[in-house]
């Protein structure tokens, strides 16, 4: 099995969700709250990071706290073979 396919076997569903946004996006802007307006776990951005799924985008200045990130093409991969088969 390759390193790409090891990965995407790791997926957890709050990953999933959370990337899964990120395709309707303008420049796959992942959301920094979910669909009830709670933040989003630093532990699911962290590792998604970690993973090559998804990469910082840009440090906010008012919130340096707040991981803005984008989906990364692995990411996009990953989720959207998913995404298109359901």
């Amino acid at each position: 099995m390759d390193g790409s396919a090891e990965r995407s076997l790791k997926v957890s569903l709050a990953q999933r969700k959370w990337l899964e946004r990120g395709l309707t996006q303008p420049g796959g802007k992942l959301p920094l709250f979910d669909e009830d307006g709670r933040k989003i776990n630093p532990a699911v951005i962290k590792k998604c990071i970690e993973m090559g799924w998804a990469e910082p985008w840009f440090a906010n200045p008012q919130k340096p706290d707040w991981l803005v990130c984008k989906l990364s093409h692995a990411g996009r991969a990953l989720v959207a073979d998913s995404h298109d088969a359901a």
